[in-house]
């Protein structure tokens, strides 16, 4: 099953420990994780279901492809990390 991970500046928002859940894209994978843990959507995902301009989520090492729909796919042994993305300079 893949793991979803939140750093430190979400986890402290709200509950988010890491999990192994089922799913076969990455949306799959956060769906089941805000099943779990509700308030998490909120930090991630905008009204439209994209993920938040501020987020990032890394698949297996790189940046997911598809922010809006989150459809790239996982395997069983991926490793998705979810974190705030730092703008500015």
């Amino acid at each position: 099953m893949p793991t979803v991970e939140f750093t430190a500046n979400l986890a402290s928002q709200t509950a988010a420990p890491k999990s192994r859940v089922a799913g076969g894209t990455v949306r799959e994978c956060l769906d089941a994780v805000f099943a779990l843990h509700p308030a998490l959507r909120g930090y991630v995902l905008d009204d439209q279901g994209a993920l938040r301009q501020h987020v990032v989520v890394f698949l297996d090492g790189a940046a997911v492809r598809d922010r809006r729909a989150q459809s790239d796919p996982v395997s069983e042994q991926s490793e998705l990390i979810v974190m705030q993305a730092l703008s500015g300079g």
